[in-house]
């Protein structure tokens, strides 16, 4: 178990922020669950640092301005347009 435990009353604070109502079973599982999480937690202090590259080199290309479509172009396949844009459904 983590060196903090986790009490019934930090799950029933974060359970109001969350705005999630637990009964008391509930409760005392969560603890225990967040109570693990804590511990793996813990665990990740213990991994230890590696080296890292100091010259690390791109290995994606570099980017080329290229002649893109027209309005026209774009919009040829459209299911429906208006006033030279993309009209889709309505949203509400």
């Amino acid at each position: 178990m983590s060196d903090t435990p986790v009490d019934a009353d930090e799950v029933r604070h974060v359970a109001e922020l969350a705005r999630v109502d637990l009964d008391e079973d509930e409760v005392e599982e969560f603890a225990a669950q967040f109570a693990d999480i804590l511990e793996y937690f813990d665990a990740l202090d213990e991994v230890p640092e590696v080296d890292r590259e100091d010259e690390l080199v791109n290995v994606m290309r570099a980017d080329e301005v290229r002649e893109g479509l027209t309005q026209e172009e774009a919009l040829s396949n459209a299911a429906e347009t208006e006033d030279g844009f993309f009209k889709g459904p309505r949203v509400s």
